[in-house]
């Protein structure tokens, strides 16, 4: 069951810093340079010096190269991340400056599983994987790699949490779609390009790791390390919370009832009785349920498992069950073919004069019987099947228990291809062999489940709970600890207090130098901050801008200290936390700009800094920025900013397809994504799509934006309102986002959309069972 987005924004917050102490397992580590074994042999890659000694760097330069894993080596990669929702990507790397490159990629055919990219024309990182609904998505994180200097760059992933740091720097936190992990057998692995002809890195790479792990940047980045719950453990409590909120709204409505009863048995006395399924038996009486015999003790049922006595059956009988019997009682029975039928069953038989005819077992004998028109079949020949006891064929996939079926207590009917059966529910045994009765396993008293040190196992129906004993908290769902706010920073006290622990609670004492009740503690200094400062520590205070001194009491004179910013042709008055930039009477001073905190001369032609394709002017005050005019005729043109005027062959590039050549500065679309080629190097970013407004949105096959639609079960989008719930099947209560099982089905999947049950049948599960 996916959590819903409001749930996954939570556990952002979820978390407490502890110092601990950092290893990886090497079983959870995948080292992707030394497992390729990439050496000076290898064409295209050169080994050189590195951001450090301990490990292998590799220059992987501009010249066609094919550096892929083995399919055994690619596989061995894979199991360890198949189906894996924590992992970290962890790279090194020294891009040459405006190179767009693969980092490494994960595909099978054009599906892109995993992909790291960083486009250095339009300086962003990119994140292409597939997502839970088998949909191709891009995450784009704007940021400049390809600058031919060394960064370390860590993707961490927890479920939907996404954490991206640059040289021990976070940069981004994102809640995004869960990435699907079920990679298929035979998926490429591929580093420094996406395929042998596209998505070429320039540049030096080093200690490229794979870690299945939500926080393996703390490998790379020691000094960050903290724990904390990942958004997997917290998607995990959101899952049993719910499971123990359907507990608890049973045994809820089971109390109520009970508390009725109790109330009408105040007023007398009443001999202690026991009720099974409606019936009233008084103390000591036994009777039989199913495959149990029964017995009330006490006011309490006492049940032990039925021992069926041996049949000996007479000539022509067998013991075999009957209706609301448990043990198998002796039958009249048919032999036919050497083949035994008890009355009622039926056997065809196949004859090449009269095609199919049908015998039913009656009085000890097999009797021709005529059958009625068989239905007609809305399937292909190819998907029907031949039944052993009727002469009409069904299609596979046919409801066999919508015909009836014998499984009782605990049991369950299952469709087989040409039968059904029936089967134990999860956490109950068989007590006869047709699985039709099942008793529920007492995990606890047969040491079968998993509690561990200051717990207790109670036993629920099909499983078991472990509960804290009194005086200690839950460390898992096995296993608790003695409970100490102070040290696991459940605590109330403020960030200047000290926290002392003290039984059944603690109590909070404000830092020296603060004061407060514990809870809230604000700094206090002796002499007060005079003109709008604030006190921020013990006798400090953050003074203003224009003020300074212990208590922020002396004005800073800018005009005399040269700390203003005033143009040469204006002159400068001093003002109590400030100043003034007056023009000198009978001089223009309007003509000069600032940009980007910096003042431009009237006139004055300046490039951006950040964008060498774009040019400024100062004129009259006004800053008046453009696009590079292009003018192919001069020599010294920047091709960068004019590709339309690269002549050369090497500044083509090749389609996806390997069918159309591109010249530098063509663009053009693919797979929802703008591409460009540029001095040989072909770049695509996802296409821009409108906002979109609306509670409800459905993305269409073949189409790249989504759109707004009102049926909320058509949508495949939804903008979550955790004000709004939904009533299931059973009046229990649903948060939006949430899914579950209906109640008596075992493939029917309903979700809580904004207060709307939409539920849908799952054609894979009905092939399973």
């Amino acid at each position: 069951m996916e959590p819903p987005i409001w749930l996954s924004t939570l556990c952002l917050l979820f978390c407490l810093s502890s110092a601990a102490s950092f290893g990886v397992d090497p079983s959870l580590q995948i080292d992707v340079l030394s497992e390729l074994r990439l050496g000076d042999a290898v064409a295209g890659v050169q080994q050189v010096q590195g951001l450090h000694n301990g490990t292998k760097a590799f220059f992987f330069q501009g010249t066609p190269r094919s550096i892929k894993a083995s399919p055994e080596k690619a596989e061995l990669f894979l199991r360890k991340l198949r189906n894996k929702h924590e992992f970290t990507i962890l790279v090194s790397l020294k891009q040459t400056l405006l190179n767009s490159g693969v980092i490494f990629s994960l595909h099978y055919l054009d599906h892109r599983y995993l992909e790291l990219e960083s486009s250095g024309h339009r300086n962003e990182i990119r994140l292409h994987y597939r997502t839970g609904s088998h949909r191709s998505h891009t995450e784009v994180f704007p940021y400049i790699l390809a600058d031919d200097k060394w960064h370390r760059l860590s993707l961490a992933i927890s479920a939907s949490h996404l954490i991206l740091h640059v040289d021990c720097n976070k940069i981004y936190e994102r809640v995004v779609e869960k990435p699907y992990m079920d990679l298929p057998v035979g998926t490429a692995f591929w580093l420094g390009q996406r395929n042998s002809a596209h998505g070429y890195f320039k540049g030096i790479m080093q200690d490229v790791q794979l870690l299945v792990m939500p926080q393996g940047f703390i490998s790379q980045c020691p000094d960050l390390n903290r724990t904390c719950p990942t958004c997997n453990d917290f998607h995990g409590l959101v899952q049993k919370i719910m499971e123990l909120q359907d507990i608890l709204a049973k045994t809820s409505a089971k109390l109520s009832r009970a508390e009725q009863r109790m109330n009408r048995l105040d007023q007398c006395y009443c001999e202690r009785t026991c009720t099974m399924k409606g019936a009233t038996y008084r103390e000591f009486e036994s009777w039989t349920d199913g495959c149990k015999n029964c017995t009330c003790m006490n006011g309490t049922i006492q049940c032990d498992a039925l021992i069926c006595p041996l049949s000996e059956c007479p000539l022509n009988s067998a013991p075999a069950y009957i209706d609301d019997k448990c043990c198998k009682e002796c039958q009249p029975i048919c032999v036919f073919q050497g083949k035994t039928y008890f009355e009622g069953g039926r056997e065809t038989v196949h004859s090449s004069l009269e095609g199919c005819i049908l015998f039913e077992c009656k009085d000890y004998k097999m009797e021709r019987i005529i059958e009625p028109d068989c239905p007609f079949l809305n399937c292909p020949a190819s998907q029907q099947i031949s039944l052993s006891n009727s002469c009409c064929k069904v299609c596979k996939g046919y409801n066999f228990c919508s015909e009836g079926h014998k499984c009782l207590e605990n049991s369950f009917c299952r469709n087989l291809e040409d039968r059904a059966v029936c089967s134990c529910r999860d956490g109950f045994r068989a007590l006869r062999e047709d699985n039709a009765y099942c008793e529920d396993i007492d995990e606890c008293a047969e040491g079968r489940h998993y509690c561990r040190e200051n717990t207790m196992c109670v036993n629920t129906p099909g499983s078991f709970m472990c509960i804290c004993k009194t005086g200690y908290i839950r460390i898992d769902d096995y296993s608790c600890t003695e409970h100490d706010e102070c040290l696991t920073n459940q605590h109330n006290c403020d960030e200047n207090a000290l926290c002392f622990n003290i039984v059944g609670g603690h109590n909070c004492v404000c830092k020296p130098g603060y004061t407060g009740n514990g809870t809230v503690c604000k700094a206090f200094c002796k002499d007060g901050c005079r003109n709008g400062g604030a006190c921020i520590a013990s006798n400090l205070c953050a003074c203003p801008q224009g003020f300074t001194g212990p208590s922020c009491e002396n004005d800073i004179d800018e005009c005399a200290t040269g700390r203003h910013s005033c143009a040469n042709d204006t002159i400068c008055f001093n003002l109590d936390g400030g100043y003034d930039c007056r023009c000198p009477h009978g001089k223009n001073c309007t003509g000069d700009c600032m940009h980007e905190g910096k003042i431009k001369h009237n006139g004055q032609i300046w490039v951006l800094e950040n964008d060498r394709c774009s040019v400024c002017s100062c004129q009259n005050g006004y800053v008046m920025c453009r696009r590079m005019v292009c003018d192919c005729e001069n020599p010294t043109v920047d091709l960068f900013c004019c590709p339309e005027c690269d002549p050369r062959l090497s500044s083509q590039c090749l389609h996806q397809s390997g069918d159309i050549v591109y010249n530098s500065g063509d663009t053009w679309v693919q797979n929802c994504q703008q591409c460009r080629c540029l001095q040989g190097e072909v770049d695509c970013w996802p296409l821009p799509c409108p906002e979109m407004e609306c509670e409800f949105s459905v993305l269409p096959e073949n189409e790249c934006c989504p759109h707004c639609v009102t049926d909320p079960c058509q949508a495949d989008t939804i903008r979550n309102d955790i004000t709004k719930t939904c009533l299931d099947e059973t009046n229990v209560v649903r948060f939006t986002g949430s899914s579950w099982i209906k109640h008596g089905t075992e493939c029917t999947l309903c979700q809580c959309k904004n207060g709307h049950v939409c539920c849908s049948v799952d054609p894979q599960c009905l092939q399973e069972l």
